[in-house]
C-alpha cells in the first residue's frame, strides 16, 4: 500500500513509518499553514500532525491546525477516494469515569477541545466514501520521544531523571493518579492491523489497565537503582489533569489482535 504519514517526524509519526515501511510505500509529511499533501498518490493518509502540547493556551493556533487543516485534509482525501486514519486522544474524556467511545465526554483543554470537535464531526457525518478511522490514544510511551522535552511522556522522562541523575520526580498524590500507559509499539501495530479492516469509526487506543504514576516510577527506579521524590503539583497543571484513564478497548479489540504491553517488559528491555 502507499500510505503518508502526516507528522512523520514526530514521536508516533517516527516510530509508524518505521513499523509500516517494510510492507508498504511510506512517505512523511510535516504540517505547514494553508499547504497540503495530495491525497490522491496514496491509499491511505494517516494524520498525525498536530499541536501535542495538552497545556498549549492558544485557542485559535489550536484550532486552526488541529481541527480546520484536520476538516480540510479529509475533505481531500474522501474527493479523491483515499482511505483517512486520524489521531484522536483520551484527553477528551476529561475527567469522565466512562472511557467508552459512546460515553459522555467531558475535555478539559483546549488541546482536548479540538480532538473532540473533529471526533464528534466524524461521528454526526455517518458516511463517507472512503475509510475514516480514529484513534483515542490513551498514555502513549516509547522510543524516539526524547525531542518533545518537557511534553515526553512520564514513563520516558523518569527513565531519563534515572539514568541523568538517579532522582525521579513525580507529584505528590501520584499513588492515587493512574492511567492506561500503552506501548507505542502497541499504538503502531493497531494503525497497521486497522489498514486491513474494512471499518469506519472511532477507536479507543489502550491497554484496558491502569497503574499509578508512582508504580512507574517504582519499576522505573528498581531498574536503575534510583530514588524517588515528590514534588507538589503546578496550578496551571491541576485544572487539567485527569486522575484516572483506562480503556475500554472491546471496540478495536474486534478488529485487531494485540498482545498489549506493560510497562515492566518495556522496562525490562530497554
Amino acid at each position: 500500500m502507499r500510505i503518508l504519514v502526516t507528522g512523520g517526524a514526530g514521536f508516533i509519526g517516527q516510530n509508524l513509518i518505521q513499523h509500516l515501511e517494510n510492507d508498504n510505500e511510506v512517505e512523511g509529511f510535516e504540517y505547514t499553514p494553508n499547504v497540503y499533501p495530495d491525497p490522491s498518490k496514496y491509499d491511505w493518509v494517516i494524520h498525525l500532525g498536530a499541536i501535542s502540547s495538552t497545556t498549549e493556551t492558544d485557542v485559535d493556533k489550536i484550532l486552526t491546525q488541529n481541527y480546520e487543516y484536520s476538516m480540510r485534509l479529509l475533505q481531500m482525501c474522501e474527493q479523491m477516494g483515499t482511505n483517512f486514519q486520524y489521531a484522536s486522544s483520551a484527553s477528551v474524556y476529561g475527567n469522565a469515569t466512562n472511557f467508552n467511545e459512546d460515553a459522555q465526554v467531558s475535555p478539559q483543554s483546549p488541546y482536548a477541545w479540538s480532538k473532540y470537535l473533529f471526533d464528534r464531526f466524524i461521528k454526526q457525518a455517518g458516511q463517507f466514501n472512503v475509510l475514516v478511522q480514529g484513534f483515542r490514544y490513551f498514555n502513549v510511551y516509547g522510543p524516539m520521544e526524547e525531542h518533545k522535552g518537557n511534553q515526553m511522556s512520564p514513563v520516558s522522562k523518569f527513565i531519563q531523571q534515572a539514568k541523568d541523575n538517579g532522582i525521579i520526580k513525580i507529584f505528590e498524590g501520584s499513588d492515587k493518579f493512574t492511567r492506561d500507559f500503552v506501548s507505542v509499539h502497541d499504538v503502531c501495530e493497531v494503525h497497521s492491523q486497522m489498514l486491513k479492516a474494512d471499518t469506519s469509526g472511532v477507536f479507543n487506543v489502550g491497554t484496558g489497565t491502569n497503574i499509578s504514576f508512582r508504580h512507574v516510577a517504582e519499576v522505573i527506579a528498581k531498574k536503575y537503582n534510583a530514588k524517588i521524590e515528590e514534588i507538589p503539583m503546578p496550578e496551571n497543571i491541576k485544572k487539567h489533569y485527569q486522575s484516572y484513564t483506562q480503556a475500554d478497548n472491546s471496540k478495536v479489540n474486534k478488529f485487531v489482535n494485540v498482545n498489549w504491553s506493560t510497562i515492566e517488559q518495556y522496562v525490562e528491555k530497554i
